[in-house]
């Protein structure tokens, strides 16, 4: 299995940027597949921007207490889809830069693949309130859905693998 997919390399920052302090975070997430009827549809999340603009992204969040990663992407992708999985394969890791509140924060994704077992897509339970919406999408139509180059990448590997997985 691959342990990273395509990184993305953040521009030089400008020299008050690179003076600002960095900080690591860790988010997991992925790819839940519905199996059950042959339609292979993904579940994804909405959220608006910070600029306001509505983005399509695949679900993800921060590990919580001791959580490995496949344990915070079973229950991030739960709590903001309202579906159930269980862990396939891993998908990679993906990382990027953004700046926010004074500081420059370098974050890395870790996706898995996992097969829906069970509950209802909804965007109540999601504690952050972060999602606005949530869609079932088929799985060859999700790369042009997703909002991000580096998540349509995972998408593409998620088609891949899944067949091994069927």
């Amino acid at each position: 299995m691959p342990s990273a997919i395509g990184a993305h390399v953040a521009p030089v920052p400008h020299p008050a940027q690179a003076a600002l302090p960095t900080v690591e975070e860790v988010s997991a997430g992925g790819v839940v597949v519905d199996t059950s009827d042959g339609e292979l549809r993904v579940a994804i999340i909405a959220r608006l921007n910070r600029g306001g603009r509505l983005e399509w992204c695949l679900p993800k969040g921060h590990p919580e207490g001791k959580e490995n990663n496949e344990e915070a992407a079973v229950r991030e992708i739960a709590e903001e889809t309202g579906i159930e999985g269980n862990v396939l394969a891993p998908l990679g890791s993906i990382d990027y830069w953004f700046t926010v509140s004074g500081h420059r924060v370098h974050k890395t994704v870790h996706h898995f693949l996992l097969r829906a077992t069970g509950g209802e897509l909804t965007i109540e339970n999601d504690p952050d309130q972060e999602a606005i919406d949530a869609a079932w999408v088929p799985l060859q139509e999700l790369a042009r859905k997703l909002s991000f180059p580096n998540e349509r990448r995972i998408a593409d590997l998620a088609r891949e693998v899944l067949p091994e997985h069927l």
